[in-house]
């Protein structure tokens, strides 16, 4: 008995580690166009705020056409002065070119986010960057 259930958690850790790595491969990070949003919440202590804004952004970002990769965050907690830790969420979205970001920009899935949480943020910042052609 001992060795079937040492066999199945063996099965199941490889059949775990082989679904991990397929994930990175579709979800790898793309260099051409990065998209960096910064949000201020005007209540960011506001459990039910918060978790309006971050099921209507995964949603969003689900439903998107555009958006290749992206990462939502927060601010660590930061020991460095250069750091800045006053925003509320970060989100990075990668595009294979500007124009899909701007394309982005008109799509159903980013206008219904934005209708659905501009009461919500108080400010927001957008750093656009493209990749380096080397």
């Amino acid at each position: 008995m001992k060795k079937l259930i040492s066999s199945l958690f063996a099965i199941c850790f490889l059949m775990t580690i082989g679904f991990t790595q397929n994930q990175k491969t579709t979800t790898e990070f793309d260099s051409s166009f990065a998209h960096t949003v910064y949000f201020w919440l005007k209540n960011p202590n506001n459990t039910d705020d918060r978790a309006k804004f971050e099921t209507s952004l995964e949603k969003f970002l689900k439903n998107s056409k555009y958006a290749k990769t992206n990462f939502i965050g927060i601010p660590p907690v930061a020991k460095r002065d250069v750091v800045d830790g006053s925003f509320t969420y970060s989100l990075i979205v990668t595009f294979e070119s500007a124009e899909a970001q701007e394309s982005y920009q008109s799509e159903k899935a980013h206008l219904t986010f934005i209708k659905e949480c501009k009461d919500l943020w108080e400010k927001v910042i957008v750093y656009d960057s493209q990749g380096l052609q080397k």
